[in-house]
């Protein structure tokens, strides 16, 4: 079913996730007692500023780290069967992503700006990039994060529209560089019990939120190039 008619057939939302919510809470040193009590399933949003230990993606990850390693995959032809999302970039898939001039990555003048992101679905690459990050120290012990971790990557200027996930779970987002922008919206059954407001995540940082009950919209703001991975957790 298309994605616009998937929201029209969307059943309602209790509107108590969003009730009274007009900016993110901000945290540190969270258990994840503490957590999962008081955060991991009331829909969020919640930042965690200090959700990086021991994390070596922030000074490894970046476009030409993801370029060697992906064209360097054994099993290429199942990395097109991962999800990718072009964002308007022009780019069909990960692979003609990772195969952009030089100019454009850096933009230079007169080339076309670009934001994407995937679905890492290839159990070789994943074991590879696993290798600098872990699940954030504060997921509940009995958690089990996806075995899907998604990826964002773009320049100042750009982002993903305004939209609702269909995925099953909450999720988390690392900020590993740039700094975004996250605009949020309830869904249209709660515009009259609940507020609309946006909030800064900088390096360093993770997101947690209900992405299938938030509307969101992400804007990378100047500065460096922006990369986030992430993944759902139960």
């Amino acid at each position: 079913m298309p994605d616009e008619l998937a929201k029209a057939f969307r059943p309602p939302i209790d509107c108590d996730f969003c009730v009274g919510k007009k900016e993110v809470i901000r945290a540190f040193d969270l258990s994840p007692d503490v957590f999962e009590n008081n955060f991991a399933y009331e829909g969020g949003p919640l930042i965690v500023i200090d959700a990086m230990h021991n994390w070596t993606a922030p000074e490894v990850f970046d476009y030409w780290y993801f370029r060697k390693t992906y064209r360097e995959a054994k099993k290429k032809r199942s990395i097109l069967n991962c999800q990718f999302f072009p964002y308007k970039s022009g780019l069909r898939n990960l692979f003609e992503a990772f195969d952009m001039p030089e100019e454009r990555v850096a933009q230079k003048q007169g080339t076309d700006p670009w934001y994407f992101g995937w679905s890492n679905c290839n159990h070789e690459i994943a074991k590879i990039l696993r290798k600098h990050y872990s699940s954030p120290y504060f997921l509940p012990k009995s958690s089990e994060n996806n075995a899907i971790d998604w990826i964002f990557m773009g320049v100042p200027g750009k982002g993903a529209h305004l939209h609702v996930d269909n995925v099953r779970l909450p999720s988390w987002q690392a900020q590993l560089k740039g700094t975004k922008e996250w605009i949020l919206a309830p869904p249209p059954e709660c515009y009259y019990r609940c507020f609309s407001f946006s909030t800064i995540v900088t390096p360093g940082e993770i997101i947690v939120l209900d992405t299938n009950r938030w509307y969101h919209q992400t804007n990378v703001l100047p500065g460096e190039v922006s990369i986030t991975i992430g993944a759902e957790y139960d």
